[in-house]
């Protein structure tokens, strides 16, 4: 550790995760002041990272996250992922909604996988990004099924509005966590952005459970529990595709380079 106590690998750390809400294209300095790293440093050690492929440098001079790194990132809930495919892809195809899969990470909704549908409905979250529990369908699902204390924790939280209809009232969201829990589902309208709504329900697996979940424009808001039980079907397949044990996997070593 040097200077302001921080040692290199959080250094570093800080410098891939100014990816994680910013654009995909970063500066130097921009990189450096995210980061809140000294440039001499930053140029350093996003020397490196491009030498290992976790970023890489366009022709502006810019910087991107490298193939490497993607390419590691894909086993992040890898099979999770690969279990629930192929069954969102029939909630979408049974619904022709956006649809869906996201686990509590923290206190947000990490988005697992998720398969777009036509209509143009506006878009709050991507494959690997993360929302808040309270605003979302499928954080109030994960929120609500968590152990007791989880729950009472997150209530003691400011609840940060992403509109004007996000529901930041403690004991408000608590009864609402309640009826969720009581009826096996969670709705939004417009608590996580204007002109969309969403419905989820939980998929109850171990040791991390996920829900699943339809985003479709506001207007439907008022029929959209008319896809409960196509919901409810598909996470009881999930369910049971997850238990199944899986099939060993022979990896082959990887050719060393010339």
């Amino acid at each position: 550790m040097r200077g302001d106590g921080r040692t290199v690998t959080s250094k570093t750390l800080a410098l891939l995760a100014a990816y994680e809400q910013g654009p995909a294209a970063l500066s130097l300095s921009e990189l450096a002041a995210r980061a809140d790293v000294p440039l001499p440093t930053a140029h350093r050690l996003v020397g490196e990272l491009v030498e290992w492929g976790a970023l890489e440098r366009d022709t502006q001079g810019r910087y991107t996250v490298g193939l490497r790194l993607w390419e590691v990132a894909q086993n992040a809930g890898r099979h999770l992922r690969d279990t629930a495919r192929p069954y969102l892809q029939d909630l979408f195809s049974l619904t022709h909604e956006t649809a869906h899969i996201a686990i509590r990470e923290g206190d947000e909704a990490l988005y697992i996988d998720r398969i777009y549908g036509s209509t143009r409905v506006p878009r709050a979250s991507r494959v690997g990004g993360r929302l808040p529990l309270h605003a979302t369908a499928v954080g109030k699902v994960l929120l609500a099924f968590e152990e007791e204390w989880v729950r009472e924790a997150y209530l003691t939280h400011r609840l940060e509005p992403a509109t004007r209809h996000t529901h930041v009232n403690p004991g408000r969201l608590a009864a609402e966590l309640r009826k969720v829990r009581d009826e096996g589902y969670a709705t939004t309208s417009e608590e996580v952005r204007e002109g969309s709504c969403s419905i989820a329900v939980p998929v109850r697996l171990d040791p991390h459970p996920a829900a699943i979940g339809l985003v479709m424009l506001s207007t439907q808001g008022t029929v959209m529990t008319r896809h409960l039980p196509a919901l409810r079907g598909v996470a009881h397949r999930i369910e049971v595709a997850a238990a199944r044990p899986q099939p060993s996997v022979l990896r082959l070593p990887r050719r060393a380079s010339r």
